[in-house]
């Protein structure tokens, strides 16, 4: 055997992977230091376009990949047993994935009031800036309805309207559901699609510890002591309301409503949340995500509806405890009073607004929902998020590895309570060192496969 493919072999062992995986994040910090200190462009420009690609290439798989999983996931649920276990098992998902993020908004309302952050700060927004966050369109409930549904289907995945092509492939997948037989077909080609779609991904999170050093290391060098100063009070409590419920409140259900120890959770998904912190995606994150829910032991059925339906719904760090937090700090800056009736509403967006985070501006509009809910001024919105912007790609990190913990957190508290939990899988299994595949599957620890 060669050098090379033994040299291949071991990149895609688990351990070997997430070894390189954090030598990366390593790395890329330094050359981002290196390169911000000495002012070598060339080096920024690299890190930069290693980034992009990497980035580029996850985002070209994520809706097709949404869209199959759906459609695959929720036919998949016929296994469960018949229309009243899927509405079931539905209905329990969406009240612990609202449940959940009450909790998350309220740790950011907390850590806000107690942190204060934007308290005593004094910063003037860039005028150009300001221009472009004013020309953006805010987040609103009338447009989050009428954005829902597409014009034209095709267009939704044209436009990478990810909240459009959620709709349809509910639909879709509704209808193949209750054609039973008749959509087999359908199904058959949508499963195979499915499959190549999580193949295509394998390969492209082999690179991945090449991809996160650029991700890290342009971070870094773009922004320098941009992660400390007058925005740090931000930051700081954005990571630290995120930690309380990644480190925190999901470990608590895990154990006390799942059964599961919160030492065992994170062996099996701290790969994952590695790759969603670098990567600021959960749908990129999503393979890896439906696996280590399945490494956790969810049925399978189930982990792939409630899985990819979390991807795009299920963000209690952007869609909870980042707005929360946000509102506080614009508040506080611009001088702006907050009544005890603003933190309800803040509390009800996060609560039913989730939806509104679907996409790659999903932040952005989910802010500027909460903002135009309790009534802020159009122009201090404007200022507000002009000021934050240039760092929210700093506590987007934080937010997406929150967001994809609680995605798996969720079916495994509802595959526990209807009895769709094996508790024996993996054990002394997921810890040993797998033998090498002739192919990378789709995790970010290696060669386990995403498709079991």
């Amino acid at each position: 055997m060669s050098l090379v493919v033994r040299a291949a072999r071991a990149w895609r062992r688990p351990r070997v992977f997430a070894v390189l995986t954090l030598a990366g994040l390593v790395l890329g910090a330094l050359l981002g230091v290196v390169a911000r200190l000495t002012g070598q462009d060339w080096l920024v420009s690299t890190l930069d376009t290693i980034g992009s690609l990497f980035t580029g290439l996850l985002q070209l798989t994520v809706v097709p990949l949404v869209f199959l999983a759906i459609v695959v996931g929720i036919v998949s649920l016929r296994g469960l047993g018949g229309g009243r276990v899927a509405a079931r098992l539905g209905g329990r998902t969406v009240a612990w994935f609202a449940g959940t993020s009450l909790i998350a908004v309220l740790i950011g309302l907390a850590v806000g009031l107690i942190a204060r952050p934007g308290a005593g700060v004094s910063l003037a927004a860039d005028p150009a800036t300001v221009e472009a966050m004013g020309q953006r369109t805010a987040g609103s409930w009338k447009a989050l309805l009428t954005g829902l549904v597409p014009d034209n289907p095709f267009s939704a995945f044209a436009e990478d309207n990810v909240l459009q092509v959620v709709l349809v492939a509910l639909l879709v997948g509704a209808a193949a559901y209750a054609l039973g037989e008749t959509a087999e077909p359908f199904v058959a080609f949508s499963r195979s699609a499915f499959e190549i779609i999580l193949k295509i991904i394998g390969w492209i999170v082999v690179l991945a510890p090449i991809g996160v050093l650029g991700l890290i290391g342009n971070a870094f060098a773009t922004y320098g002591s941009g992660f400390v100063g007058s925005l740090f009070g931000l930051i700081a409590t954005v990571y630290l309301g995120c930690a309380l419920v990644l480190f925190g409140v999901y470990p608590l259900l895990l154990r006390f409503v799942a059964g599961v120890r919160p030492r065992r959770f994170f062996a099996v998904t701290w790969p994952v949340l590695q790759f969603a912190f670098v990567s600021r995606s959960s749908g990129a994150s999503l393979p890896l995500t439906r696996q280590a829910a399945i490494d956790l032991g969810v049925d399978r059925d189930y982990a792939g509806f409630a899985v990819p339906l979390g991807s795009t719904t299920k963000m209690d760090g952007c869609a909870a405890v980042y707005p929360a937090l946000a509102t506080i700090f614009i508040a506080n800056l611009t001088g702006y009073p907050l009544a005890f009736w603003q933190y309800l509403a803040i509390v009800a967006v996060a609560v039913f607004g989730a939806l509104a985070t679907a996409g790659t501006t999903g932040w952005f509009t989910m802010l500027t929902l909460t903002l135009g809910v309790i009534g802020m001024p159009p122009e201090l919105i404007a200022v507000g998020i002009a000021v934050i912007f240039g760092i929210d790609p700093i506590m987007d990190m934080m937010r997406t590895a929150t967001n994809v913990a609680g995605q798996v957190t969720v079916p495994t508290v509802v595959a526990a309570q209807e009895g769709l939990l094996d508790r024996d899988a993996g054990g002394e299994a997921d810890r040993a060192e797998p033998e090498p595949e002739p192919e990378p599957a789709t995790a970010a620890a290696g060669p386990r496969s995403s498709t079991g």
